[in-house]
């Protein structure tokens, strides 16, 4: 008797192998014949999960956000807002190796995603929830002065710079580091803004 396989479970395992390829091969190499090799299946089994080699790659790209979505949705809303905001930016950086693939996935689909519409629209889709994230996040925590647009902004650019450092050097940007900066930065939203954010700090030295 042929044995029946949960066509869920297989297409996650073929998004893994797309995983796999792209992060030893790079995403150039993710073709159809070669993430079906990697999967350990024939090329017509793989196409009778995913019609097209960019409906594959976008499924790929979804469980990234399906992923990182479903563990902040875990993150206990009760507790200090500041802790419970850590808990969630850790969910968002590469501290495990889970992390680190959904990590280097998702950078190396953004350059895809320049050429490819459907890519595009989940690169956006991504881009959108973090900002709404982040202004959620820290609408709760800015001290007085502050302007709550501004800080989502910020917090936004410090994370996506924290993933790439930390794709880019793992060694130097280690989990401890990526903690510490994210917790300095949590403290300073709570001090009042003193100077004008409109002038630099640097135009103090002339």
């Amino acid at each position: 008797m042929p044995k029946v396989v949960d066509p869920r479970i297989r297409r996650r395992e073929l998004a893994e192998a797309v995983w796999r390829v792209v992060r030893r091969d790079g995403l150039e190499h993710a073709s159809v014949r070669n993430v079906a090799r990697e999967a350990r299946l024939s090329m017509g089994s793989l196409r009778h999960y995913f019609a097209s080699q960019s409906e594959l790659m976008t499924f790929a790209l979804r469980m990234v956000i399906d992923g990182i979505e479903q563990r902040i949705a875990a993150v206990p809303s009760d507790g200090d807002l500041r802790q419970r905001a850590a808990r969630v930016l850790a969910e968002l950086l590469p501290l495990d190796d889970q992390r680190r693939a959904e990590n280097e996935v998702w950078l190396a689909f953004t350059a895809r995603a320049m050429t490819d519409p459907e890519l595009r629209a989940l690169r956006d889709e991504g881009y959108d929830m973090l900002r709404a994230g982040c202004r959620g996040l820290v609408a709760g925590l800015i001290g007085p002065g502050r302007d709550p647009e501004r800080e989502a902004a910020r917090l936004h650019a410090l994370l996506d710079g924290l993933a790439v450092h930390a794709a880019m050097r793992p060694d130097v940007n280690t989990p401890d580091a990526l903690h510490a900066v994210i917790a300095d930065h949590l403290a300073e939203l709570r001090a009042p803004r003193t100077t004008d954010p409109t002038t630099p700090s640097w135009t103090s030295l002339y």
